[in-house]
């Protein structure tokens, strides 16, 4: 749109001389959109950074937490702990041209006095930032995108202040929806223009982040008690039904992040870790999640039976053919997780277990697993919690290891809440490189180190360098 009304003034100016005084009014096309609404942008915002995210639970998530794993793989590899220096370029450049949307649809808001679209933005922002700053660490963000106001070498705000703005966002989303005005601007395709869900999203979301810097601001877990404590000043998904999951109908454009489903399973296998825990479990979501190992023969079933990520050695020594992804994941109609009921209620049962709120840990717990099945439509055996390898046993441990098996396939959640707490424990292998240590963050692009060094070097050298072992603010 910027760029349409930047040509659009140049042929004005160019053609000035032979306009008569109402030639603007004549040559107006009554049908031409010159200006954008805030739900102009709403929908692509939502499909895209959702698709991204999806993609990117597949591409890194998997293979770092130890869900899944190329095979064969010689050598090398995520699951190996080998990123390399533009691992996260992707993740820096398309949360950043999103954010850009993000900023200009709160602007559209604002210009129409609309608060819900406004709030609505406003969360978006904290989600992508979020998401951003949870992988770099300090990055660009108040001064970020202000090219045409002659902003082009950003600093790097540090993640404090970043998370302090992003929780001043959050708190201003809540106190402006109007529930009793509605979404005039198009059908959104996550909530379908329902207000309360999206500020329920509002102060779910905030919750999440909360708890994610829960160990360097004091006050986090008081604020996430005052927020639980007041569902009618800070409503918050009470049900699977009402989470952020986005529908992926295949309807053009809402289509499969996958062009070909069958990359999804090309030479691919689960982790052993990953399968170990959910039969441990006796979990039904394996069936949603994998197929059944085979024998060498390629048809003799001989149940769920993944490879240890990051082995060493070579493939010759797995003498069977490992459970696989179930490529029905990905061909829609299909989800993208955003932030769910289950989340939320491992969140509680956390809380709960710390004593920060006065409720029973357990009972999130269960309605935490209960839930994390009910989102990829599986019901929860009746004996489940009978088995000791499944039932609360009063530790943040036990807890984590459900919330890692509810956060499959959801961003880089698993990877955030591993480095945050250190659960589950993920096992090591001969094969592992970086000292068999989990990477806890992405180097910064190159073209930040070349474009805008000054501040790219303020930043490292306040981080404490520019690796893949240096841990964020939240993290220390």
């Amino acid at each position: 749109m910027k760029l349409h009304s930047y040509i659009t003034a140049i042929l004005v100016s160019l053609l000035a001389f032979s306009c008569t005084g109402d030639f603007e009014e004549i040559n107006t096309d009554p049908n031409r959109i010159d200006q954008i609404s805030p739900g102009t942008l709403l929908n692509p915002i939502l499909y895209e950074v959702s698709s991204f995210n999806t993609d990117r639970a597949d591409g890194f998530t998997f293979q770092i937490m130890q869900v899944a794993l190329p095979f064969p793989s010689a050598n090398g590899g995520l699951h190996r702990y080998d990123v390399s220096e533009g691992a996260g370029n992707s993740t820096w450049n398309t949360y950043y041209r999103w954010l850009v949307n993000i900023r200009e649809m709160k602007q559209a808001a604002i210009d129409s006095d609309d608060p819900n679209y406004e709030a609505i933005a406003l969360t978006l922002e904290a989600w992508v930032a979020s998401q951003l700053t949870d992988s770099f660490g300090d990055v660009p963000f108040t001064e970020a995108s202000q090219g045409e106001q002659g902003i082009f070498q950003a600093k790097f705000d540090t993640q404090e202040q970043i998370y302090a703005l992003l929780f001043d966002n959050l708190e201003r989303a809540n106190s402006i929806y109007d529930p009793s005005r509605a979404m005039v601007f198009g059908e959104d395709i996550l909530f379908g223009n329902q207000v309360i869900l999206w500020k329920k999203f509002t102060n779910s979301l905030h919750l999440r982040l909360l708890l994610r810097v829960s160990k360097r601001q004091e006050n986090s877990f008081a604020k996430m008690a005052s927020i639980l404590a007041n569902p009618g000043q800070y409503p918050i998904f009470t049900n699977t039904a009402e989470s952020a999951i986005l529908k992926i109908t295949g309807v053009v454009p809402n289509i499969s992040p996958w062009g070909r489903a069958i990359d999804f399973t090309t030479f691919r296998a689960i982790s052993a870790f990953f399968v170990d825990q959910l039969n441990a479990l006796e979990d039904p979501r394996r069936s949603k999640f994998m197929t059944q190992a085979r024998e060498l023969d390629g048809t003799t079933q001989i149940g769920y039976k993944g490879i240890p990520s990051g082995y060493g050695g070579t493939e010759s020594q797995f003498q069977f053919i490992p459970s696989n992804h179930n490529i029905a994941l990905v061909q829609a109609p299909m989800i993208s997780l955003i932030l769910t009921y289950a989340e939320l209620e491992f969140i509680q049962a956390e809380l709960a277990q710390r004593g920060v709120i006065n409720s029973d840990a357990k009972m999130h717990y269960e309605n935490g697993v209960k839930a994390a099945m009910e989102q990829w439509s599986v019901v929860l055996p009746e004996n489940y919690f009978e088995n000791p390898n499944a039932a609360y046993d009063g530790t943040l441990e036990r807890i984590m290891l459900q919330k890692y098996i509810g956060l499959y396939f959801n961003d880089y959640q698993q990877w955030f809440e591993y480095r945050r707490t250190g659960f589950p424990v993920l096992p090591k292998q001969d094969g592992m490189l970086n000292d068999q240590r989990v990477p806890v963050r992405f180097r910064y692009p190159v073209n930040s180190q070349l474009n805008n060094p000054v501040n790219y070097q303020e930043a490292v050298a306040r981080m404490g360098g520019d690796d893949i072992n240096i841990k964020v603010w939240w993290e220390k």
